[in-house]
């Protein structure tokens, strides 16, 4: 049996055996709308957690969450969108547009409900993902791309000044989380989705992880702090062996057990 985390012989062996599993990561695209003066490209998420972390933990180095960030003309194929007052009012309109439109071909008496009650609700300035709509009705308009199906978050003027420190609260507030890995090469972060179990957490790392995964050794961010250190938590029996359907919680830190 392999476990990724294991520490047999000190955090930097621990280190070398997480680093052989590394993959390039997927990374969560942002677009942004009608914000100008942010540079495009990779951003790191410079999360302060991470930041008080490492000093707690040997490592050569620690490593942030990153995210590409796009312009306006990638929003469809992007996981969240950033936008302005402004550019947020003109998204409500561009679904409202697309509804009218689709209305005059004459659809299903299903989809025709739905729609009506997407007009209702961007009528009222709120966005599709707002509307409160149940599974069924949400596949009665499935093949539809509205421009507010996708996770938005507005920007003040401050956060476009300040994008790196406002991107965690960007990540918050669109449905991702990170955990940790630590000790050895890198303190590392990792991003996944809220609601992610230690399954698929360990498939940010590599697909073979996932697969032979058996189970996870966990300690809470706050356990890490309180405690000063992964070690003194381990003393403190605040490590905990989960199993593959555990829901990874936000900046868990996390090792793996695999037979990979």
């Amino acid at each position: 049996m392999f476990m990724l985390g294991a520490n047999p012989a000190g955090p930097q062996n621990r280190g070398i055996m997480l680093w052989k599993w590394i993959k390039e990561p997927t990374r969560m695209k942002i677009s942004l709308l009608g914000s100008t003066g942010v540079t495009l490209g990779k951003h790191n998420v410079k999360d302060h957690r991470l930041d008080a972390a490492h000093p707690l933990v040997e490592a050569q180095k620690k490593t942030y969450v990153q995210v590409d960030v796009t312009g306006e003309d990638e929003a469809q194929v992007a996981d969240a969108i950033v936008v302005t007052k402004d550019s947020r009012l003109e998204l409500i309109f561009q679904d409202l547009e697309f509804i009218e439109t689709r209305m005059g071909r004459n659809p299903e008496p299903a989809e025709v409900a739905v729609l009506k009650k997407l007009q209702t609700a961007l009528e009222s300035e709120q966005l599709v993902t707002q509307a409160g709509l149940s599974p069924e009705e949400w596949q009665a308009v499935t093949a539809h791309a509205f421009a507010t199906a996708k996770p938005v978050v507005v920007a003040e003027p401050g956060d476009l000044e300040n994008f790196d420190e406002f991107l965690p609260r960007v990540l918050a507030e669109t449905g991702w989380i990170s955990y940790l890995t630590v000790g050895g090469k890198e303190n590392r972060a990792w991003l996944i989705r809220k609601g992610s179990n230690a399954s698929e957490a360990a498939g940010a790392i590599h697909s073979d992880l996932q697969k032979g995964l058996i189970r996870a050794e966990v300690i809470s961010y706050a356990d890490l702090i309180e405690a000063g250190g992964e070690t003194q938590a381990k003393r403190a029996n605040k490590l905990r062996l989960e199993q593959r359907t555990y829901i990874v919680q936000d900046y868990d830190v996390v090792n793996f057990r695999s037979n990979k």
